[in-house]
Formats: C-alpha cells, structure tokens, sequence
C-alpha cells in the first residue's frame, strides 16, 4: 500500500512530515483531499517553491527526538511483551520515566 491509500483514512488536523513526503499526487493532493494541513517542507529541486508552517514543523524534531529516547529501552527496542496492553504499558512507563529525567 501506497500513502495515497493510507492517507485519507489519517483522523487529524494537519499531517509533520519530512522532505521525502513532498509529492504532489501522491501525497499532497490526497491531503488536500481529505482537508488535511500538509506541514511537508518542499524539496530543494522543486520547481515551483510552496509554502509550509516553519513554527509547526520545528514540533516534528522534538517528537523525533522523543522517539528516539524511548527506543533506549531494551523492552520497548525488542518488544518483548506479547500482549499489546502490557506493551503499551511499558512504553507509558518509559514515557514517565523520560519525562521526569
């Protein structure tokens, strides 16, 4: 499946992604589409430069980071839970324990 299969069904706003995602057709038509706020910076050898909300995407970077932060835990890295709720569990407990580090 494609993203301009699994977009349209996204339930929010607006939509971080990074340079990769900047294809008209395929992505940015299919969000328009569904009323969805594209916050894709344009690539450097786009023809006709568009425009993008700067201050919304610096948000990407700190959930980036975020991410990159609770993949540090062995538990979460591996998944070696095999029931969904205790998975989601040790992520909310990484979570708590990355927040107040």
């Amino acid at each position: 499946m494609g993203a301009d299969q699994l977009l349209p069904g996204v339930g929010a706003d607006a939509l971080l992604a990074d340079k990769a995602y900047d294809a008209d057709e395929r992505v940015l038509a299919v969000l328009a589409a569904a009323d969805v706020t594209a916050v894709i910076p344009p690539k450097r050898n786009r023809v006709v430069p568009r425009e993008y909300d700067r201050e919304r995407y610096k948000a990407r970077h700190l959930i980036e980071n975020f991410f990159q932060k609770l993949k540090q835990y062995r538990a979460i890295a591996t998944r070696y839970d095999k029931l969904a709720r205790n998975f989601l569990a040790g992520i909310h407990l990484a979570s708590a324990c990355i927040l107040l580090a």
